[in-house]
């Protein structure tokens, strides 16, 4: 597998490379946008892990000149912990994202997601748009629809049902959700996650004979078909 890092942070470049080539990968480096940009359209990478502060163009210049020739999967890593970053992100395109400082071992863990994920396994989706089963998600319009019926969600509904169908298949931890949703370290006395769940699936699963979204116990909750 090919992997390129796009970061110009070259300390952090050089921690990539070498933790992800110690993992079998093969992997190049760009420091800034524009090569970035050349080295992705031009390379045949299988997966591109993608800053968003680069020098000569920003990250999401770069996401958006690879969507519109290509769909190889992008991690997003970012020092911005904004909501709308985030978001801006997903709407650009991106399948993943992770917020620095992050541990190697998540980061090698969400290359391994998308790298298993595949496209052809990916919920169906281009720049703006995701699809699983009868769920809709328009990023630009930031608009959700089931089986062709508007779903009312809040904006922090609507990024948490982001959040679930970019990983698709993967059991994500209360922890997981509260860091990615929230900006906040989980707190064990804190029902935020669960409380938005709940209202969430009274919207995307009650009204609907198919359910999308598994509570998995002691684990988690999964956003996924599972047929009839």
């Amino acid at each position: 597998m090919r992997l390129l890092v796009i970061e110009d942070e070259k300390r952090l470049a050089e921690y990539l490379r070498k933790g992800l080539s110690e993992n079998g990968y093969v992997v190049d480096v760009a420091h800034d946008g524009i090569g970035g940009v050349h080295l992705a359209l031009e390379g045949g990478f299988d997966l591109v892990l993608l800053d968003v502060m680069l020098p000569g163009i920003d990250g999401f210049a770069v996401l958006r000149a690879l969507r519109a020739v290509r769909n190889t999967p992008v991690l997003m890593l970012t020092a911005r912990d904004a909501v709308d970053d985030r978001v801006k992100g997903l709407q650009e395109g991106a399948d993943d994202y992770l917020v620095k400082p992050f541990a190697f071992s998540e980061l090698l863990a969400r290359v391994q997601a998308l790298l298993r994920r595949g496209a052809p396994q990916r919920a169906e989706q281009d720049a703006n748009r995701m699809q699983l089963a009868d769920l809709e998600l328009d990023l630009v319009r930031r608009r959700a629809t089931r089986g062709g019926q508007r779903l009312d969600l809040t904006a922090k509904e609507f990024l948490l049902l982001t959040v679930l169908l970019q990983r698709r298949g993967e059991v994500l931890s209360r922890t997981v959700i509260a860091e990615q949703v929230w900006d906040m370290n989980f707190d064990s006395d804190t029902n935020v996650v669960e409380v938005a769940v709940r209202r969430l699936r009274s919207k995307l699963d009650d009204p609907f004979d198919k359910k999308l979204l598994h509570t998995v116990r002691g684990m988690g909750y999964v956003l996924e078909d599972r047929g009839p």
